[in-house]
């Protein structure tokens, strides 16, 4: 089952501020209502718009150029405090660097965890996903880096993963092996119930508005259910 991971996701490669991939669509709409998790406090922080989805408990592999956020980066790691990831809405950002760049409300703290410097003369950055949050109102510094006054989401509590997906919790950990080096310093959970879908969500070949979806619900059981189609789908193409 774990060969099934060419037609998911190759070893993703880094992300820059300007460019990611996009997912395809299956054709598949949300069929569950989101629910609005509980908040845990409101902080400060510096914001990093993508065009990706960063869950809790995933890597993100990232190629720094920027000056503002070279030096975001810089002071993370220097204070050891996370920076925010945020979806792009869709459209053009208007006006450039001194516009303030529109993005989904709900996005992903990041805490950097490793760090190298490319043939290329560019920072290579690995961060890990913590704490969803949610955006109240965002602000503009001089350089250009966006500032984000946010309140965090309450962490989903472990839940045991129902026999009935025991078949998902398999055929991940083939394929999280697969994937190989990125996901060596992820701590695994293959009998967690949000776990296992938050990893589903990351590594499906869904459209960003799905997996924006797939961030914002409450219910890790709502999760799965929304993701056993795409799986599902997935599993026959290779059976073709």
């Amino acid at each position: 089952m774990a060969g099934c991971v060419a037609a998911w996701r190759s070893e993703r490669p880094p992300l820059t501020a300007n460019a990611a991939p996009r997912m395809m669509n299956k054709g598949l709409e949300p069929e569950c209502p989101i629910k609005h998790a509980a908040v845990v406090n409101t902080k400060a922080i510096p914001l990093f718009p993508l065009q990706t989805v960063l869950f809790p408990g995933g890597p993100l592999p990232l190629r720094v150029f920027e000056p503002r956020y070279l030096d975001m980066v810089s002071r993370c790691m220097k204070d050891s405090e996370p920076f925010g990831v945020l979806l792009v809405a869709e459209g053009p950002e208007v006006g450039g660097k001194a516009a303030i760049m529109h993005t989904q409300a709900v996005g992903t703290l990041a805490t950097i965890c490793d760090w190298y410097q490319g043939t290329d003369g560019l920072l290579g950055i690995t961060a890990l996903g913590g704490d969803r949050f949610r955006l109240l109102s965002m602000t503009r510094q001089d350089d250009g880096l966006s500032i984000g006054e946010v309140e965090l989401i309450e962490p989903e509590a472990y839940t045991p993963l129902p026999d009935k997906y025991a078949l998902m919790s398999d055929l991940l950990r083939g394929v999280i092996e697969d994937l190989g080096r990125l996901y060596e310093t992820v701590e695994k959970h293959y009998d967690d119930m949000s776990w296992v879908g938050f990893r589903f969500a990351e590594i499906l070949p869904l459209d960003l508005q799905r997996k924006q979806y797939c961030l914002e619900m409450e219910d890790p059981l709502a999760r799965l259910e929304f993701l056993r189609p795409f799986l599902r789908a997935i599993r026959e193409e290779q059976t073709q």
